[in-house]
């Protein structure tokens, strides 16, 4: 059972170092390299706990997970009925897996489609601010729907009250930051374990910490473009006007926890003092990304 103990070693060593890196403060150094590393987690857990219960099932076979399972449909009437169930419970863990992506990305859909077409009915455009919608509403609000074809960027009236020029055009440099990278397909499979397992507070808690890099990433693009004080200055005012919600499907500025100061706080002391990782940490955190992501792959050809 080579194969097998070494992909459940895999499965628990995720899991663990997701528990860690959702305390982790290093990683707000270079977000999108640390969001590559909590994909690569993500990854990595899903195939080692399925290839766990799998090969476990398919042991007796002697040949891996990948032509232990290929067997397993052609005669598993070798295996005893618990080899079964371990086999059953592997497909089934994959499928509710797969499942519940699905269905988290047609929510999104559907909440993306029907707040588009509200959108046309109570935004309008603003020659001042091409390419940007605005939203009749008095409370702070500047957020994206992303989407492939009609990604839209969306401000308030009460923010174009709120914020000067220079912060307004840093905000919109962040949101527009967010359609670019397509930083809603980064949340998605985070957001879909939620759905499978709401009650894990380690589901939750990466939720928060990859949520809170994607803000960042977002303010590292945006002060490419714009000084760095001046989203800075934007995101306080927003946490002093207490914004409104985010709608469901969208990435706003300020964030999913915009009631709350510290998240702000932190995003504006990062921005005011960058302390980024050097390039050779950056590519030694990329190397184990990509061997904590494949690795699982190789240990389903590793015969039991």
């Amino acid at each position: 059972m080579t194969g097998t103990a070494l992909l459940a070693l895999v499965a628990a060593g995720s899991a663990f170092g997701a528990h860690r890196l959702t305390r982790a403060r290093w990683t707000w150094r270079t977000p999108r390299t640390a969001i590559l590393l909590w994909q690569a987690l993500g990854l990595a857990w899903g195939l080692a706990s399925i290839g766990t219960l799998l090969g476990f099932g398919v042991a007796p076979y002697g040949q891996g997970v990948i032509g232990g399972v290929i067997r397993f449909f052609a005669d598993p009437h070798a295996l005893s009925s618990i080899r079964v169930a371990s086999v059953a419970a592997g497909l089934t863990f994959m499928l509710m897996l797969i499942v519940m992506l699905l269905v988290a990305i047609a929510g999104v859909v559907r909440a993306r489609r029907r707040h588009r077409a509200l959108l046309a009915l109570v935004a309008h455009g603003d020659p001042e601010i091409p390419g940007t919608l605005v939203l009749d509403h008095p409370a702070a609000a500047a957020y994206c729907v992303p989407g492939v074809r009609s990604p839209k960027v969306v401000v308030s009236a009460g923010t174009l009250e709120l914020l000067g020029p220079p912060e307004l055009a840093a905000v919109l440099d962040h949101e527009r930051a967010h359609v670019r990278e397509r930083h809603d397909l980064v949340l998605l499979p985070f957001t879909s374990l939620r759905r499978v397992f709401p009650q894990a507070g380690i589901i939750s808690r990466t939720l928060d910490a990859v949520e809170l890099l994607v803000e960042m990433a977002a303010d590292d693009r945006a002060r490419r473009h714009r000084p760095a004080k001046e989203l800075a200055t934007a995101l306080l005012r927003f946490a002093a006007a207490r914004p409104a919600p985010t709608p469901a499907g969208t990435l706003g500025v300020a964030g999913v926890a915009a009631e709350e100061s510290s998240p702000i706080l932190v995003r504006v002391r990062r921005l005011l003092s960058p302390a980024p990782l050097p390039r050779p940490l950056r590519g030694a955190m990329l190397a184990a990304a990509t061997l904590v992501a494949v690795l699982p792959l190789v240990l389903y050809a590793i015969p039991a």
